[in-house]
């Protein structure tokens, strides 16, 4: 918890601080490889706010203008509310250069957190209709309003909305009653995060982190998305754009819904990720990649013929389906979501859904079978 101040890019922040004087740092939430996240209080607003801390070199203006984006495509539409906004934006001038800050609403657990503090380690039926519902309405509201291709949908990148407030006040209080453990690097503090309780009520789901975020618009071919979840024209090196997310979503289903990744490329001879052994899976998995898609990739020659088999040395799983592979459903309401699955798991991005065709796909919108 403590080893962010390895490589002395972050800023130093200390709980009390008062930044553009009215951010007061209430406590540390956490960090990761480019920032920090500290729960402060907006003095003249008396409300909450989380304040992102970014390193000298952690920045990105990419992603600063799709959050200016986000903000102002169209509030009115239904998924504006699951997509997380920047409320404000400002500098801090550190001992060795500026440190970029954003504001944005304070969230409860990612689902990765929620999935940890689960004794199942899984999701219900309910819980994932409800949550994909809301992905879904995100990722419409990013595709068609703003023309924005996320690439990065995992469980981190998806939070819990905060909507019992008591949450905020007792993490508060906890802090004055038993002080975050500290220590001092090069005489700047580090602290340990603190996390939320548990919440009475439970909020929507928010889409999150647009870091690795690109315009739709503009067909692309570089590499994108986690590696287990990279859609097969990204892994071709194919033109991609707001499909990817589709299927890079529904690759995703598998760790909250399945507990266990739904293609893992583990390549048996590197014994490491390889685009091979994930290619390789999918085939299994979905049979050959129809010719067309082959031909249009930058890197096809690597793994199938020209007319279209496999040639990479590495073998093609036998006895993969997704019958097999999910295993908490029965009969016809595993028929329905596994329709609803292949909705968004096909070889080719143009037979894929859309985030607004699945928002009406059956067995979204069923009762649970396990009411």
């Amino acid at each position: 918890m403590f080893d962010e101040f390895k490589s002395g890019q972050y800023y130093p922040v200390n709980i009390g601080d008062v930044y553009e004087s009215k951010y007061q740092v209430l406590g540390k939430l956490g960090f990761g490889s480019t920032s920090t996240v500290w729960l402060a209080r907006h003095l003249q607003e008396h409300s909450h706010v989380a304040l992102k801390v970014y390193t000298r070199e952690g920045a990105d203006n990419d992603e600063f203008e799709m959050y200016g984006i986000i903000s102002k495509a169209n509030p009115s539409h239904p998924g504006y509310g699951h997509v997380r906004t920047a409320l404000d934006r400002f500098v801090l001038q550190g001992p060795s250069g500026d440190h970029p800050c954003l504001v944005q609403k304070p969230m409860w657990d990612s689902w990765r957190d929620f999935l940890f503090r689960n004794p199942t380690h899984r999701f219900t039926e309910d819980l994932l209709k409800a949550g994909l519902t809301h992905v879904l309405l995100a990722l419409d509201y990013l595709h068609t309003e703003c023309k924005i291709v996320h690439t990065d949908i995992k469980a981190d990148n998806i939070l819990q909305e905060i909507v019992d407030n008591r949450l905020l006040d007792e993490f508060t209080q906890a802090e004055l009653q038993m002080p975050s453990p500290r220590k001092f690097v090069n005489g700047a503090p580090v602290y340990m995060s603190r996390r939320f309780g548990i919440p009475r009520k439970f909020g929507g789901v928010v889409l999150s982190d647009f870091g690795a975020a690109v315009r739709g618009n503009l067909k692309r071919n570089h590499s994108a998305q986690p590696n287990v979840y990279r859609s097969p024209e990204v892994m071709l090196k194919a033109a991609w754009s707001y499909p990817a997310d589709i299927w890079n979503l529904g690759a995703m289903i598998w760790d909250v819904y399945e507990d266990k990744h739904m293609f893992y490329g583990q390549d048996p001879k590197e014994n490491k990720y390889m685009t091979r052994a994930h290619l390789a899976e999918v085939t299994g998995m979905l049979g050959l990649a129809p010719l067309d898609l082959v031909q249009r990739g930058v890197r096809s020659k690597e793994f199938f013929t020209e007319d279209g088999k496999w040639k990479a040395d590495v073998p093609i799983p036998e006895g993969m389906s997704l019958e097999a592979s999910e295993e908490n459903l029965e009969g016809e309401n595993k028929r329905m979501f596994l329709n609803f699955m292949r909705g968004m798991l096909q070889w080719r991005p143009e037979d894929r859904k859309t985030a607004k065709e699945l928002l009406d796909d059956p067995w979204l919108n069923s009762p649970s079978s396990e009411e």
